[in-house]
């Protein structure tokens, strides 16, 4: 027996529909398609909310065509829909929140309401359709978080940020350097031509806790950035892939030192990575690199699955679904939801 679930996802800046099914012990994506809108959002160095829900308006119901058209199902075929709550900008998860209820109501089906941040937790474990406890760094642009996950549900906090998330210190000091937005691509680019040990900055509270803190690092490039004199024969053009390399080195150091660290923890021998963040290669390199060192099982999200996408929320709702769970129509969203309280 199939159960096909179809979930949006609508929390920032992306507008994204996707159509998962479940047979036997598979889950085969039938269809995930994605409207981005970076290149709207570019020239203002960030995402602007108003212009956010204004596009996903516009582009959600062609998506749903169109996810529906290639998955080659009709809107009745699907037995359950699934929506991001939160956490997220408000006006941008109204529109498919409301949407997904919507068509629950119009066809009878369940509605599920998906926290985003779950979507990234599961994400790694989409592709294998089943899942087992594990040790989970999730890294995307607003958060850091480090989470025992024991079973579905069941997901205790071990680390997250105190300030800046890693996503976010990648965007300013790409601003700083003056690069385009998004930041955390064009500094991985750049730093491939950088020297990691050019700059010496700092890996803030490495040994303190499992708590995560960037802030201090991002203010440490201001200050080297103030200290460069293109008078003095080093123009900031020229030091900007060592600066990168040296940032991107010191934020890669904390994240796998830090998650090493916590699966001594927690006990477990399966790590996980996900979000946005987590489609850096060089962070994937070390990651893998420290597993081994450590004998330690590691499960990467495909980078199609790692930036906000609905396949994601789909697996979640699917799981939720496949247990009897369902959400009230009456639930609402919220911006600030948490994944552990």
């Amino acid at each position: 027996m199939s159960t096909i679930i179809l979930a949006i996802e609508s929390s920032c800046d992306e507008t994204a529909v996707a159509i998962i099914r479940k047979h036997d012990d598979k889950v085969e994506i039938l269809s995930s398609e994605i409207s981005s809108q970076i290149d709207i959002h570019r020239e203002f160095g960030g995402v602007v909310p108003e212009l956010a829900s204004r596009n996903h308006s516009l582009n959600l119901r062609p998506l749903i065509d169109l996810a529906l058209s290639n998955a080659g199902l009709t809107i009745a075929d699907i037995d359950a829909f699934g929506a991001t709550a939160g956490p997220g900008l408000a006006s941008s998860l109204l529109v498919g929140n409301t949407t997904a209820k919507s068509l629950a109501i119009a066809t009878g089906k369940p509605f599920i309401s998906v926290n985003h941040m779950e979507g990234h937790l599961l994400s790694p474990f989409i592709e294998q359709g089943t899942l087992r406890p594990n040790l989970a760094l999730i890294v995307s642009g607003g958060h850091t978080l480090l989470i025992h996950m024991r079973d579905f549900g069941d997901y205790q906090l071990l680390g997250s940020t105190r300030d800046d998330a890693a996503g976010e210190a990648y965007d300013k000091v790409g601003k700083m350097l003056g690069l385009p937005y998004p930041g955390g691509p064009e500094i991985e680019k750049q730093a491939l031509t950088g020297s990691a040990t050019a700059f010496q900055f700092p890996r803030s509270m490495l040994k303190d806790g499992l708590d995560f803190s960037f802030s201090g690092l991002k203010t440490a490039v201001l200050y080297q950035l103030e200290k460069l004199d293109p008078e003095q024969g080093k123009p900031i053009a020229a030091a900007i892939p060592d600066l990168c390399a040296s940032f991107q080195q010191a934020v890669i150091d904390v994240l796998v030192y830090k998650t090493i660290t916590a699966t001594k923890q927690s006990g477990e021998k399966t790590i996980t990575l996900s979000g946005g963040v987590s489609c850096n290669k060089a962070l994937r390199e070390a990651m893998q690199i420290a597993c081994q060192k450590h004998q330690l099982d590691l499960l990467i999200a495909p980078p199609a699955l790692s930036t906000d996408n609905a396949a994601m929320i789909a697996f979640v709702a699917l799981q939720s679904h496949l247990r009897g769970h369902s959400s009230s129509f009456h639930e609402d969203i919220n911006p600030n939801l948490k994944l552990v309280s």
